[in-house]
């Protein structure tokens, strides 16, 4: 029957499928999680050159449908700069994926989620004001981890998240930039090479009920106060890559 993080075992495809229906959950909840929590485990189980190109297959994927109702509640004014300096930095982090040790990569992915799930958890809010160049800065950081770990949302969460917005808004502007910056990466690590035939048959195998973790996510969401919303976000990134870290 084969092991766990065998492809050609059973076992591993069910994994995953269960792991995206959680992660869609998540999803569906906070409009940016999924990453954080599928990432590390599938990195742990495949692989990053198979976790880094199936999350943001998954992601670009999720937010396709929701993005026409957010629109509208998207803050444009931070979206912007810091999705362009994303797509220039792209292309870095995919560098790295390709020239970094795998064993290595997977233990950055959790590192990652970790350490801005504890800055998130201490209480630590952004005291300045949203501006351009700190949206510049930030994307740039962003789109560099997105290419090399698939997880590229924790510096924007932060931002965000510490900022004066409530969650719709805060949810609605992290799943456009989550999804744009999702579908630049896919398209980089494509013409890089880094996009198998795996990748994409588990991707399909996986959406549906991704996509139905999302939908029910999106109920829970609504049911969440504002303190209940964020807590929630910052444990299940940090249980989930502690977990990947010491695994």
């Amino acid at each position: 029957m084969g092991t766990l993080g065998d492809l050609s075992s059973p076992l591993t495809w069910i994994a995953a499928i269960l792991l995206g229906a959680f992660a869609g959950i998540v999803r569906g909840v906070t409009g940016f999680g999924a990453a954080m929590v599928m990432a590390p485990p599938v990195a742990l189980m495949l692989g990053p050159g198979v976790a880094v190109p199936l999350v943001l297959l998954l992601e670009g994927f999720a937010a396709a449908p929701m993005l026409p109702v957010l629109r509208r509640q998207a803050r444009w004014d931070l979206l912007t700069p810091m999705i362009i300096a994303a797509a220039l930095f792209i292309p870095l982090g995919t560098e790295l994926l390709k020239s970094l040790d795998a064993q290595l990569t997977r233990r950055m992915i959790a590192l990652v989620v970790l350490g801005f799930s504890l800055i998130l958890l201490a209480g630590v809010r952004w005291q300045g004001q949203y501006r351009t160049s700190t949206g510049i800065a930030l994307g740039s950081l962003s789109g560099t981890m997105l290419g090399a770990t698939g997880v590229g949302g924790p510096p924007v969460i932060l931002y965000l998240l510490s900022g004066p917005d409530n969650p719709a808004t805060i949810r609605a502007t992290l799943t456009f930039y989550v999804a744009m910056a999702s579908a630049l990466g896919l398209l980089t690590l494509a013409w890089r090479g880094l996009v198998s035939e795996t990748v994409l048959l588990l991707g399909l195998a996986m959406a549906p009920l991704f996509m139905v973790g999302v939908m029910f996510g999106g109920r829970i969401f609504a049911r969440l106060t504002e303190q209940k919303f964020r807590r929630l976000t910052i444990w299940l990134m940090l249980m989930v890559s502690a977990w990947v870290l010491i695994a």
